[in-house]
């Protein structure tokens, strides 16, 4: 399922630049706690991410006091873009919204292509040897050869799998990252 809001999906995709999965995990929901809206669901109080214009009023100690002071850069970059062009942003493809947002500073290809697949929906264009295909692809099949961790043929390989068929590719990344999740 698709993310309905571009700015989460960006948002979302920045926490996780350098941390692990689970870290991230932590850190979004620090970070909505801290400066987001609170929802009432059926299963208690959520919190859903700021908006662009209120991460554009955060002072430097407020990123740091949620463990966001890496972030904070790229999500002042991302929100002041994002005030500008979203209204363009969410009206393209996926691919060419990994273009777009990677005119964004400190946003790179891994994090665009995060944020595009979540938001479009479209895991054909996910960063396929992202660590998280990588882990669950080799829990998946252990007695398959992988390459290493560090071999850059992962990416080759994944995409290799399903050649031109991009729907292919998009059920084979989305299958492998959403069983990983319930996985654990």
């Amino acid at each position: 399922m698709a993310n309905p809001w571009l700015w989460d999906a960006i948002t979302t995709a920045i926490l996780r630049q350098v941390v692990r999965a689970d870290q991230a995990r932590k850190l979004y929901r620090a970070w909505c706690r801290a400066f987001g809206t609170d929802v009432d669901g059926p299963f208690g109080e959520l919190a859903v991410a700021p908006t662009h214009t209120e991460v554009l009023t955060l002072a430097d100690e407020e990123f740091a006091g949620v463990g966001a002071k890496f972030h904070h850069t790229a999500l002042h970059a991302a929100a002041t873009h994002y005030q500008q062009h979203h209204s363009t942003w969410e009206r393209m493809d996926a691919a060419h919204l990994v273009t777009a947002l990677t005119g964004i500073p400190r946003i790179g290809p891994w994090t665009a292509a995060a944020a595009a697949a979540d938001f479009t929906g479209d895991f054909s264009i996910y960063p396929h040897d992202d660590l998280s295909v990588r882990t669950w692809a080799a829990q998946i099949a252990p007695a398959h050869p992988w390459p290493d961790k560090k071999d850059k043929a992962f990416g080759p390989l994944w995409t290799g799998w399903a050649g031109t068929d991009r729907t292919a590719l998009h059920t084979l990344t989305l299958s492998t990252l959403t069983w990983g999740s319930h996985a654990r």
